[in-house]
């Protein structure tokens, strides 16, 4: 078992590393082919860009660790963006009316995580089925309460959650930062962390040397929900509004950035890193197509491929470690 782990980890770090050169080769590209890629400007750009999907997508990578999966994380986005707007409007004193209103967004992101674990625990019903009811039920939510518009006018200190820098760094960067390294050292460092790659391993195996599997589901749907929503305040923040059109095909990058990070699909396997890794991948494909005016729809066809071979690359690998 200590050589399969051993085994494992190595296959991890070789497959960050693998990542790693793909990321460098592809900054090298587009530092060649456009003069306005390396510059600071676009840099700091890129890490503004990525952070809000990124955020999202390392919650991704708890959840496809234990084999599932969450769909409704881009209509989440909406919902809980909304509700943070929102409770802005009600018109609470002025010293809390922004914690108070953060802190709602994030508890409608933990509800929501609470709930898909709970059908899926209990009732037994697939990660994929549950989660894709859970989207078009958040998007519809949220168009119901808005009735289709946007909520607006709200106070001038909202937007410097996005806007401020600290260090010349943004706030939504420094957020993505410590968000993987609190899932780092909780993945790699903590009991949680061996629990949640034991139940994506064998989720019965698991079971029968003692692991409450059913708390480790409801936990990691837990805490996507959390980091969608802590995501959807930070690009509230950006737009200076709550709109109910917000996050769409936003379940898609976060899941594109996990499995190109290397994480597998089948569970058991993977790690934050890549996930960071695999989000600044696909950022920087994306930010230096625009420079180079390649249309947005010829964009997604090569994201979309680059995704593909991902998959293809981690069927492979499952198939190649299933031999004796």
């Amino acid at each position: 078992m200590q050589r399969k782990g051993h085994v494992s980890r190595n296959i991890s770090v070789l497959s960050e590393l693998g990542i790693g050169i793909a990321l460098t080769f592809e900054i090298i590209l587009f530092a060649v082919l456009s003069p306005y890629f390396l510059t600071a400007d676009n840099l700091l750009n890129v890490s503004l860009q990525t952070s809000i999907s990124a955020i999202i997508a390392i919650g991704m990578t708890f959840v496809i660790l234990t084999a599932g999966i969450d769909l409704s994380v881009g209509s989440l986005v909406a919902l809980a963006g909304i509700v943070t707007t929102a409770t802005l409007k009600v018109g609470l004193p002025p010293g809390l009316s922004l914690p108070l209103a953060m802190l709602t967004g994030l508890l409608a992101g933990g509800c929501s995580g609470m709930f898909a674990g709970f059908l899926i625990t209990k009732f037994r019903i697939t990660p994929f089925i549950v989660t894709l009811a859970l989207m078009t039920i958040w998007r519809g939510l949220s168009f119901v309460v808005t009735e289709g518009r946007p909520v607006w006018d709200l106070p001038p200190e909202f937007s410097l959650i996005a806007s401020v820098r600290l260090a010349g760094i943004p706030v939504p960067t420094l957020v993505m930062l410590a968000a993987f390294l609190i899932a780092h050292v909780t993945l790699t460092r903590t009991r949680f962390g061996r629990y949640v790659y034991a139940v994506g391993g064998n989720t019965e195996a698991a079971r029968l040397a003692g692991i409450n599997t059913q708390k480790v589901l409801v936990t990691v749907y837990v805490i996507s929900g959390v980091l969608t929503a802590c995501s959807a305040i930070l690009l509230a923040a950006r737009v200076n509004s709550g709109q109910p059109n917000a996050g769409i095909m936003y379940e898609l990058d976060a899941i594109a950035a996990v499995v190109v990070g290397g994480t597998s699909l089948f569970g058991g396997k993977g790690s934050v890193v890549g996930t960071l890794i695999g989000s600044f991948l696909i950022g920087v494909l994306r930010n230096g197509l625009n420079l180079l005016n390649v249309e947005s729809y010829v964009q997604q066809v090569v994201v979309g491929l680059v995704i593909l071979l991902a998959v293809m690359i981690d069927q492979l690998r499952q198939q190649g470690g299933s031999r004796p």
